[in-house]
């Protein structure tokens, strides 16, 4: 029977999440021959924690079903153990990239998770978050893990009963689908929609930042028509799906099922306070054309009250700036992905990753120049907004060179990463989440 795993980060007391993807876990064994480990890296601490446990503890056993609820304590215990058994030269800096103290790392955060669910057996990865809902239709939540069963891992060719659509190469039917993916409706996925508002041609500015350099006007403007809006605001009315090679456009973090054969080879980018670091393994995946599944069952998402603060406005700007200044050295590696294309999978159609770590490294010592213009153009831009932009204006400045040397450093601990990732799933695969004593942890019924 095909072991997945429902995986959930969060950082926040999220009860009314943990309930939704207990569902999601029921209705997965309900209609598919699967065991669902739910899997809640949580790194609340407190009340907030207990928020968190109680909502576990309240679910109803599923048989099927096991909920695996850890917190800092056993994550880092875990985390530590697999470190020092990878026999890396510096396993406290790995245990420091998988859990940084004091510091939201999105790839790690995956990262995390998928060690989990290689220490769980688990084939597949399903991750969800914690800042959405699912689309509800005649009283029926619609599940994205639907479309994720009825097609990830299996040959693509077998996949095309369960779409609505195929544009399969015909040479691609023994390929695996590596990636099922819904977008999201609702709020734009990041929090710059006041900027919009405030003014549209900033927001135009700030947002061209994130394209490659190279790109003509025209290509930046189109970008900025489809950044970070997702599905846009079209509402889940019956099912579609397509079978082929996705566009990166249409592949999300908040709504994907990603495939061992991917995430057990590379790891994503363990940059702290960056938003965007939880993207290469998709750029992979895709611009490696292996098939995968494109659906509607779109997420809805929301932002969560602590943006709204002004410590949360800090530093979501703070990670907006990082993210822009990642593209440097990130940008490099996905163009040379598309030129390496189907080079980067070997022949049992398993993702390598020697291509792909000499492209990371090929990036340590790339020209900031192109940083620096991107600060330049921010620093004028958010003075030009005023008030508590012209703030984060002042902060960036201050911290500009420390900015610019993290950028290159991330690049630096990435490849870091990658080199020791696969002794570091072996290690979770022999530990096994069974060493791991969670009195959050609900066993099946």
């Amino acid at each position: 029977m095909q072991r997945v795993c429902l995986a959930l980060p969060t950082m926040r007391p999220c009860p009314e999440t943990i309930v939704e993807l207990a569902e999601e876990a029921a209705y997965a064994v309900a209609n598919f021959e699967v065991e669902v480990h739910l899997l809640i890296l949580d790194t609340t601490e407190g009340e907030e924690f207990a928020r968190n446990a109680d909502a576990v503890a309240t679910l109803a056993p599923v048989a099927g079903v096991t909920v695996h609820h850890l917190g800092n304590e056993e994550q880092r215990a875990f985390f530590r153990k697999v470190a020092e058994d990878s026999g890396a030269a510096d396993p406290a800096l790995l245990l420091e990239l998988m859990l940084p103290e004091n510091a939201v790392a999105y790839g790690s955060c995956v990262n995390r998770l998928f060690l989990g669910a290689a220490a769980l057996g688990c084939t597949s990865t399903h991750l969800r978050n914690d800042d959405a809902d699912f689309q509800v239709v005649g009283g029926e939540k619609m599940f994205s893990i639907h479309h994720e069963l009825l097609s990830i891992g299996k040959p693509a060719g077998e996949a095309v009963a369960g779409v609505t659509r195929s544009e399969l190469d015909p040479a691609d039917a023994d390929a695996p689908v590596m990636l099922v993916s819904g977008a999201f409706i609702g709020e734009l996925c990041v929090d710059i929609s006041e900027i919009r508002e405030l003014d549209p041609d900033i927001y135009r500015e700030v947002v061209r930042l994130w394209a490659p350099p190279v790109w003509s006007d025209e290509e930046k403007d189109a970008m900025v028509e489809l950044s970070f809006k997702g599905g846009g605001d079209t509402a889940f009315t019956t099912d579609e799906s397509v079978l082929g090679v996705p566009d990166i456009w249409d592949v999300y973090m908040c709504n994907v099922a990603l495939d061992h054969r991917g995430y057990e080879v590379l790891p994503l980018l363990p940059a702290t306070e960056t938003i965007g670091s939880d993207y290469a393994l998709h750029h992979a995946m895709v611009h490696a054309k292996m098939p995968g599944v494109v659906h509607n069952r779109h997420i809805v998402n929301y932002y969560t009250p602590e943006r709204r603060t002004d410590a949360g406005f800090v530093a979501y700007q703070m990670r907006f700036v990082k993210f822009l200044l990642s593209m440097l050295y990130l940008y490099p590696v996905y163009g040379q992905m598309i030129d390496l294309g189907r080079g980067m999978m070997d022949e049992r159609n398993v993702l390598r990753v020697e291509p792909i770590l000499e492209l990371v490294r090929g990036t340590f010592d790339w020209d900031r120049s192109g940083n620096e213009h991107c600060l330049d153009v921010l620093d004028g831009c958010y003075r030009k907004l005023g008030g508590k932009y012209a703030g984060i204006a002042d902060l960036v400045a201050e911290r500009r060179q420390e900015l610019l040397d993290e950028a290159q450093a991330d690049a630096e601990l990435w490849a870091l990463l990658i080199e020791n990732w696969a002794p570091m799933v072996a290690a979770a695969r022999a530990n096994g989440l069974g060493t791991v004593a969670s009195a959050s942890q609900v066993p099946s019924a």
